[in-house]
């Protein structure tokens, strides 16, 4: 059974967002696999509360990644 599992900041993405990510999700692995593998195909999206996960050892925050978008310089 092919899984995929996403982890997003709490909040984040709507009701209708976290539906595509399914939908793209499951057409994306049964495209490798098989329509035979759509049925069995599961899709998990963890929300992760704000500062509840880190990279680098950094904890990450809502406000921490604004500021860093904003920060980078626009094309």
């Amino acid at each position: 059974m092919p899984f995929a599992n996403y982890k997003i900041p709490q909040g984040t993405l709507t009701a209708e967002q976290k539906e595509e990510i399914i939908h793209r999700t499951t057409s994306l692995l049964a495209d490798y696999f098989g329509d035979g593998a759509r049925p069995h195909t599961m899709v998990l999206i963890d929300e992760v509360t704000d500062g509840g996960w880190g990279r680098a050892d950094e904890t990450v925050t809502l406000a921490k990644m604004a500021a860093r978008a904003a920060d980078r310089p626009t094309s």
